[in-house]
Formats: structure tokens, sequence, C-alpha cells
């Protein structure tokens, strides 16, 4: 069974045909999903979309990149992680790739939600894009190593993916690490070891090879598992069986 660790299949793209979604994701074997927050104004219809289906699970949180929205407060995130569909804060951190300084609301919103991620006792989910410095010191003053979690469609430099995966973080690849262009991140993924990796799609977007620039769903993960494999020499089916314990092991409010 293969594991999407990362889709928004909440996006009105993919929602509008769910049913088509799971089933390919049946026909795939991807036998769960994380659907991930990215605002606090949308976080309802997501739980909606995910409560009727066992195999199904979200997140809360306000994704870096969202610069007027409803600021959760440290409280908020923690009143909506009780819910037994709940199993991660975020998705979470700082993106500099579009947005300009003053940028002290992307940090604080990042601090509440390490401090949220720490009290609740779930993992994070972190975001970074033009800024690991950043990323990487406000997660070492807020001591992210005591929540863990994930940094997700790692897209940074090996040195960047071993000062997170000291912190007690995993590294997600996603449909970017089968792009021919990306051969810098495939050297990363060859040295980040199998019990640290997890696989995503980030679904609806960066569909893998061969799909790539077409709509991307959770079926697709299987695609990244398969590249990984390639890279690391091993068989898919080493790839499925290490990413989806690592999954389990992450997100441990889930029920295997």
């Amino acid at each position: 069974m293969f594991v999407d660790s990362h889709c928004h299949i909440n996006f009105p793209e993919l929602a509008q045909n769910l049913d088509e979604v799971l089933s390919k994701m049946r026909q795939n074997q991807v036998g769960h999903a994380l659907v991930v927050s990215v605002n606090m104004d949308d976080w309802p219809g997501l739980m909606e979309l995910v409560r009727p289906h066992p195999h199904l699970f979200a997140s809360v949180g306000v994704h870096p990149d969202y610069p007027d929205v409803l600021e959760p407060s440290v409280q908020d995130l923690l009143d909506r992680a009780v819910d037994p569909k709940v199993v991660a804060i975020g998705e979470t951190g700082l993106d500099y790739f579009r947005l300009q300084e003053p940028l002290d609301w992307q940090r604080e919103r990042f601090r509440i939600h390490i401090r949220a991620s720490r009290q609740s006792g779930l993992p994070l989910i972190i975001h970074t894009r033009s800024a690991s410095k950043d990323t990487l010191d406000i997660m070492a003053q807020e001591h992210a190593e005591h929540a863990g979690g994930v940094m997700h469609c790692f897209t940074e430099s090996w040195d960047v993916a071993q000062a997170a995966m000291a912190m007690n973080f995993y590294i997600s690849f996603s449909g970017i690490v089968t792009f021919k262009s990306a051969s810098d991140l495939q050297e990363v993924a060859r040295k980040v070891p199998l019990e640290r990796l997890l696989i995503e799609t980030d679904s609806p977007y960066l569909a893998p090879v061969p799909y790539r620039g077409k709509l991307n769903h959770p079926a697709l993960v299987v695609h990244v598992a398969e590249k990984i494999a390639e890279l690391k020499g091993l068989s898919v089916k080493e790839v499925e069986e290490a990413s989806t314990e690592n999954f389990f092991n992450l997100f441990s409010k889930i029920k295997r």
C-alpha cells in the first residue's frame, strides 16, 4: 500500500471529481491520503470532505504564502487539533519567493504553529521556499525538535535536509524529483535514509513524469515512489513499505 502524505484534494480542481479521485487511488493501491490545510476559512470544508472517508485525514494551519487571511492563535489551532481526523499542524513555514519584506507576520505565524504543534503533540508540516536559513533558525529557536514533523515537497540542499533530520523531521519528495531539471534534488533523494523519507503529490500541482503539466492527484504518488526506487537502486516495494511505515510512525494519531 502506498500513501500520499500531502495533497489538497479539497481544492476545486479535485473536489468536484472526488469519486473519481478516490477510485484512482484504489486502482493504484494508494491506501491513505493526508489532506493539508492552507487557511482557516476553508478548513471547515476540508473537514467536511475528509470526515466520511476512513482513509482520508486532515491537518489544520495556514500556509505562509497567504498574506491577508485570518491569523490563528495557538489556542485556535489547539481547539481544532483535538478532532480525531486532525493528525498534524500546518502547513506552515516561510516562503520568500513571491512576497517582499517586511514579513514579520509570516515569521510570527510560523512560530505560533510550532508552539501549537509542541502543545498538541501533533507533528508539523513545514513548507519552505527561498527561506531555508530563517526556517531552520526559527525551528531551532522554537524547539521544533520536540514536535517533529516533515519538510514537505522538499527542494532544498543536502545540508538543509541534514539539519532538518537532526531536528526530528522527515524529508518528503513530490513529483519534482521526477523532473529532468531536478538533478540536484535527485542527489539529495539518493542520500536521505529510507527511514526518514516520505512521498507525496502536493496535488493538484506538480504532477510527476510522465504526467508533468497535467492535473495531479493522489494516485500518481506511485510514480514518485518509482523514481525514488530508481535513484536508490531499490525495488519499488521497498520504497512503498518504508514510506508507508514512516507515514504511520510520524502521523501516529492514525490507526493502522
